[in-house]
This record gives structure tokens, C-alpha cells and sequence, in this order.
């Protein structure tokens, strides 16, 4: 990706109150405020975000509210959090706080994505994290990657291993990936196709290769903020559109188009992030009737593609690849790290989307490329994502069995990889406490365009299976 939000490479673990240590070289207040401002610099603790009550702090860390109270006011003095009057204490937006120190990286991410993201990186301890984006390690297929590359390597040419891959990626694995699209009922010819650094690269090249600053963009709301914070960058202008059941709000995506007439639509159509919820087929028809009306393409991110029927309509198959861009990738099933990705685009679209990724990437990884695509080829991606598609399936009946006996009531029908569940309590202070226990939460408040306080949460069904989680959950929101 051309520009980066984050670099887990340099950015230190988050400190974790709950460790504060009477015979420190430090007094219990100096080390409370270390560990809330060690936070707030690496986003943990985003921007607006409410600090626990005094009273609230001070049962939490075991010390007195005269503790929390010298923290805080050492918290205001270095300019991190702003006391509101009868409210509490907040984190201060970065633009209007001093520099941090040298020693800390400069990182000013647009909206507040990278505090889940850094949480991922960093984790929140050794239990398994419920508002994690990804499968966990145990359920991925090393000895497949590794036996795969180790054969790729074997086989390649030595001259063309030395040298720059093909600018529109490398032509077996197109060649892979158009046969794999025809599966959706997706007609791409390998042309067509253009290989990415994973699927937000992709959409990154899309952007910027159609957008312009001040252009209008329709998105789904909720969603991933990783898509808000990139949009926002590019200085365009997000148009949220709510997301139902079964796609877009039609009546107020119509609103949206006749009074701002947006550039693009990007959407998740499939096991939507973070609803689950997937596209119908009468929905796909009535949005891309509006894109024709209004002359604005439909990015269609099919990310979960792996873990999701085939069946399932998608609109770039409905219109044959003349208004959308088909866009996906493979970290979600394969594994993180293998940041492979690709796009599929009208012909007319395709050398302009060429320029802006040679631009941002000159080109892509040749050899994990091949190798992507001798998983495809060979069937051993496809086994793999069958072998996922049974464990969730049990994973995620388990999960809402101990979501709602603990209370959580499903806005959506469980589906796909995600949960998005209505825990009756404000899920951003939730996420707060639960860090400080160890477990990782994603508080619904990062899937909004906008900030606003919600008691909704995204969780994922292969990582929210553990019992303790959800006794340790329901004891904090008891508290609360």
C-alpha cells in the first residue's frame, strides 16, 4: 500500500494498567499516568475516548481516588486528556496536544482504525482476542505455505527471480484467478485481473486512480475503519449509507446519490464486516440500476469470499464487470502475512490502475505469487478453505450459545466470520476494562464513520469461544 497508517515493526507493546508496583522507582500516581499515556500515544486510547471514572480507576487499579486523581492531573499537564466539566476526563485530539517524545513514533492516522489495528499487532496478552480480524494461527495450514513456496522456489527461473515481476501482476496466478472468479460467475479475462500487496492495496489503487480530494464516496455504515481512515485521507467526502440484512439502505442510498452524486460505492457484498449480513440478489439489481442512473462505479470488496457459498450473488457477476471492480484476497484464509491480493476491472479501466499501482509498488512479489497461485491450481486452497468453513461453522454455534446466555442479543443473523452483537453497555469504556484484563474487544464505535457511543460490538466467532471470556465480560458489564 502506497501510504501506511501503521508500522507494527517499530511500535512498542501497549503498557497495561494492573501493574502498578508499590516499591517502583516510581509513586503509584506517576506510574498510572505512564501506562494511560503510553496508550494514548499508540492510539489505544483513541481520540474523544472517555477515561474511566475516578471512582472507577481506583477500584479497577486497587489504589485510591486520591492516586487517580494526581495521574490525571499529571495527564492534563502533559496535554493528553481535557477534563469537561460534570463529564469526566477525554483523550485531547492529537492535532491540538504537544509532540510526544523523540523517543515515540510520529504516527497521525485520520480517524480511529489503528486502535483496534495496533491492538492486533501488539495484543492484548496470551488469551485469544474476541475482536480479532483474523482466524487464529492454529486454524491456518502452515506446513501448506511452507511445503508450497519451498516448491515455487525449486522450480523458478533463476533470471526471472532476480528480476522485477510483470507490472500487472504475475500471468499464471491471473490465469488462476480467472478460472477461481468463474466459480462466482464472475467473467474476468486475465487482462483484466491486476495483482495487489492484499486487498487494501487494492482498493487503495482503485481510489486513487478514480477519486480526486473533495469527490463524494457512498459507504456502508457500519464497516471496517480501515476503509473510513483511507477514504479520509484521500480528502474525499464519506457518504454513509446504513446497512441492512440484506445490503445498503436503498431509500437512503437514492437520497445520497440525487444529492451529492458520489464518484463510488465501496461495499463489502458478502459476509459483510462487521454484520455478516450479505447482499440480495434484488438489492445488487437495485444498486446497480443507480449506478448506471448516476454514472458511479460499485468497488465490490469480497474479502470473506473463501468462507462464503459461492451461491451468494455478486454484482460484478450481475453486470459483467462494466460499472464494479471486483476486488479480494487471500489473508483472511491463508494467513495474514501473505499479502496477496488482487483486483478485477473493466477493460477501459485497466492500464490507468497499472500507472497508480507501478506508482505506489512498482510491482508485486513474483514468487508468493506463484505459489498463490499453485494453491489454486492444485486444489489446495480450496481443501484448506473447506476444512475453515466446517470448524467456524462450529465455532460460531458455540459462540452465540455463550454470547446470549451472557446477555448479548444478535442484531444480524450469526453468519461468516463476525458476530455483531448489542451488549446493552457502552462497548468503548468495555473495551477499556476488558484490555486491562487481557482481552482484546472491538468496540462498535470503530465501524462508524462518525464517533458516536454505541453498546454495539463486532466479535469473531473463531476467537470468542472461550468461557472465560465471556464470564470475565459479564462481570465488567455488571459493574458498570
Amino acid at each position: 500500500m502506497a501510504a501506511r497508517e501503521f508500522d507494527p515493526t517499530t511500535a512498542p507493546p501497549p503498557a497495561s494498567p494492573g501493574t502498578l508496583a508499590r516499591h517502583a522507582g516510581q509513586t503509584l500516581a506517576e506510574q498510572l499516568a505512564a501506562q494511560f499515556a503510553e496508550r494514548i500515544r499508540q492510539r489505544l486510547l483513541a481520540p474523544g475516548a472517555r477515561l474511566p471514572s475516578v471512582r472507577e480507576c481506583a477500584r479497577r487499579q486497587g489504589v485510591s481516588p486520591h492516586t487517580v486523581v494526581a495521574a490525571y492531573d499529571q495527564l492534563l499537564a502533559q496535554g493528553l486528556v481535557e477534563a469537561r466539566r460534570q463529564r469526566g476526563f477525554f483523550v485531547r485530539d492529537a492535532q491540538h496536544r504537544p509532540a510526544a517524545p523523540s523517543s515515540a513514533p510520529a504516527l497521525t492516522p485520520p480517524v480511529d482504525a489503528t486502535a483496534l489495528i495496533r491492538g492486533m499487532f501488539a495484543g492484548a496478552g496470551d488469551r485469544p482476542a474476541p475482536g480479532l480480524g483474523t482466524l487464529p494461527p492454529d486454524w491456518l495450514d502452515l506446513p501448506l505455505l511452507t511445503s508450497t513456496l519451498r516448491r515455487v522456489l525449486t522450480q523458478a527461473d533463476p533470471v526471472a527471480a532476480l528480476q522485477y515481476g510483470h507490472p500487472s501482476g504475475d500471468p499464471r496466478l491471473r490465469n488462476a484467478l480467472a478460472v477461481r472468479l468463474a466459480d462466482f460467475g464472475v467473467r474476468a479475462e486475465p487482462r483484466q485481473i491486476i495483482t495487489a500487496t492484499g486487498a487494501t492495496h487494492a482498493l487503495d489503487i482503485i481510489s486513487r486512480t478514480l477519486l480526486r480530494p473533495g469527490d463524494a464516496v457512498l459507504v456502508d455504515e457500519p464497516a471496517w475503519a480501515v476503509e473510513y481512515a483511507r477514504l479520509t485521507q484521500l480528502g474525499v467526502r464519506l457518504l454513509p449509507v446504513p446497512r441492512t440484512p440484506d445490503g445498503p439502505d436503498l431509500a437512503v442510498m437514492a437520497a445520497l446519490v440525487q444529492a451529492h452524486q458520489p464518484r463510488l460505492y465501496v461495499t463489502v457484498s458478502v459476509l459483510h464486516n462487521p454484520t455478516g449480513g450479505s447482499l440480495s440478489l434484488g438489492t445488487a439489481h437495485q444498486v446497480l440500476k443507480l449506478a448506471e442512473a448516476h454514472d458511479f462505479w460499485v468497488v465490490e470488496d469480497d474479502t470473506y469470499a473463501h468462507l462464503a457459498p459461492p451461491h451468494l450473488p455478486r454484482m460484478a457477476a450481475l453486470d459483467g464487470l462494466q460499472r464494479t471492480l471486483y476486488v479480494s484476497g487471500f489473508s483472511k484464509i491463508l494467513s495474514p502475512g501473505w499479502r496477496v491480493g488482487f483486483l478485477a476491472a473493466p477493460q477501459a479501466l485497466v492500464e490507468r490502475l497499472v500507472d497508480t499501482k507501478l506508482l505506489s509498488t512498482l510491482t508485486t512479489p513474483a514468487l508468493l505469487e506463484q505459489a498463490m497461485a499453485l494453491c489454486l491450481e492444485q486444489g489446495a486452497l480450496r481443501r484448506h478453505a473447506e476444512r475453515v468453513v466446517q470448524r467456524l461453522d462450529g465455532a460460531r454455534q458455540r459462540t452465540v450459545q455463550l454470547a446470549e446466555a451472557h446477555g448479548c442479543r444478535f442484531v444480524t443473523p450469526p453468519a461468516g466470520l463476525f458476530g455483531w452483537v448489542d451488549t446493552g453497555t457502552d462497548t468503548e469504556a468495555l473495551a477499556q476494562a476488558m484490555h486491562d484484563d487481557g482481552w482484546l474487544l472491538a468496540s462498535g464505535h470503530l465501524f462508524h464513520a462518525r464517533r458516536q457511543p454505541t453498546t454495539l460490538m463486532r466479535i469473531n466467532f473463531a476467537t470468542s469461544q472461550d468461557a472465560g471470556f465471556w464470564r470475565a465480560y459479564a462481570k465488567l458489564r455488571r459493574g458498570r
